[in-house]
């Protein structure tokens, strides 16, 4: 199949270019330029839409194997296809763990039988993630781990983390941490601030991120590795990035679409409804802002959706009972464009396009490093985005198995509207038929 696309307005992954028209031919994209032709190729018209390359999300969960009623490889593929995502990197807790290089071929395999976003699975750092005893790195790079982490918890122990950080170094899969101190954390439910004063909701400080992400620091900085941080959710934690990277190690992060939109004050205006239940907590205004910040210095290098689909049975629970977790890859896009034209006029599109597409494809592996761009020779990964679409979120109508998320019934402008993976169409917009 040729696609023509044509009246575009392109990003390529790092700007906005003054070229209109893309061809793609047999998985590529052949040629970028103005007032192209091709005989036999579909026409996209664009009315001068948007054109990026295919959203990248470097974290989220389908709870396949162990926990397919909740959400699996297949339908999660199909829900990121929805959300504008072309490659999606899915986390290892699971049950089992994926800590085996079968495993992770079973995430290749499972998420490829969907035909529509591209699955790349993250490897466990520790076997089970029990904490002990460290997993065979390099056969599951091997066989196609893109990361290594335990998320859902932080590395066990200091020696693991280091353990690991030295044999990974420069070659192997980046650690990613999911940066908690274990003993802050314990049976916290919000925010540690005005959300838990107000509720008397047990609060998780900022300080219990903090802490984890100056270990892994101390780390980096002792073995040369190099690590990533995900879901940043505190001013103080940025600052510590910020500081890393200042000093040259080699460290980076991402944070959340629903941190970047969303502070403890949701929690309270929404009588403590389970859906803004997540964690890391949504934290205060102020940090909030610092992850803005964050983004425009530089500190901050991707969004992510940390999808966390549960079965509404399970999610629709009094607050301090229900899982932690926001399901989002349908919305979250339009969710980050319609919260940046109302709070962020100034902070510049092609900013947020580049933490959702090169910026993270450049934390990959380096067999993956063509994807996020758009330039002759490059996959055929491509997003098309309408800013003017506006939508009401309907989780009834989600390919996901998730049925609830905060925005749900929200009026949202700015939405993926057709998705390409390898020159492919894999979805489109009903509206757009």
């Amino acid at each position: 199949m040729k696609f023509l696309f044509k009246n575009f307005k392109i990003f390529n992954g790092k700007e906005f270019i003054k070229e209109e028209c893309l061809l793609t031919e047999e998985g590529k994209i052949s040629r970028v330029g103005s007032a192209l032709e091709c005989e036999g190729a579909e026409t996209v018209e664009g009315n001068g839409r948007l054109l990026t390359p295919g959203f990248i999300d470097l974290h989220a969960h389908f709870r396949d194997p162990g926990g397919e009623w909740n959400e699996d490889l297949q339908s999660g593929a199909r829900a990121g296809a929805a959300g504008g995502f072309t490659t999606l990197v899915a986390m290892p807790n699971t049950k089992p763990a994926i800590s085996e290089p079968a495993l992770i071929e079973y995430v290749i395999s499972h998420g490829a039988a969907a035909r529509a976003a591209r699955i790349l699975p993250a490897g466990c750092v520790s076997k089970g993630r029990g904490g002990k005893e460290i997993c065979e790195m390099e056969k599951m790079s091997e066989a196609g781990a893109v990361f290594f982490t335990d998320d859902g918890s932080p590395i066990a122990t200091s020696h693991l983390m280091r353990l690991a950080l030295l044999y990974t170094g420069k070659k192997l899969p980046r650690v990613m941490e999911h940066p908690e101190e274990i003993s802050l954390f314990q049976g916290g439910q919000v925010h540690e601030g005005r959300v838990s004063a107000m509720s008397g909701l047990k609060g998780i400080p900022g300080a219990s991120e903090e802490i984890d992400v100056a270990r892994g620091i101390a780390l980096v900085r002792d073995t040369g590795g190099r690590i990533h941080f995900t879901h940043l959710s505190s001013a103080g934690a940025v600052e510590l990035i910020r500081n890393a990277k200042r000093a040259g190690l080699d460290v980076s992060c991402d944070t959340t679409f629903h941190h970047l939109t969303l502070n403890e004050n949701a929690v309270i205006a929404s009588g403590y409804n389970s859906r803004f239940k997540v964690n890391p907590p949504l934290r205060s205004a102020n940090d909030q802002k610092a992850l803005w910040e964050g983004l425009l210095d530089g500190t901050i290098d991707a969004i992510v959706t940390d999808h966390a689909p549960w079965h509404l049975d399970d999610k629709d629970e009094p607050f301090q009972e229900a899982p932690f977790g926001i399901a989002s890859l349908e919305c979250a896009v339009a969710v980050l464009l319609d919260y940046r034209a109302r709070n962020y006029p100034e902070v510049p599109l092609e900013l947020l396009f580049r933490k959702m597409t090169s910026s993270p494809a450049a934390l990959l592996p380096e067999k993956w490093h063509g994807l996020g761009r758009i330039e002759e020779g490059a996959p055929a990964d491509l997003t098309v985005v309408d800013e003017d679409r506006t939508r009401i979120v309907d989780c009834s109508a989600w390919k996901s198995k998730a049925r609830c998320c905060p925005w749900e019934g929200t009026a949202l402008t700015g939405w993926p509207v057709a998705t390409f993976v390898g020159g492919e169409r894999i979805w489109q917009d009903e509206e757009e038929l």
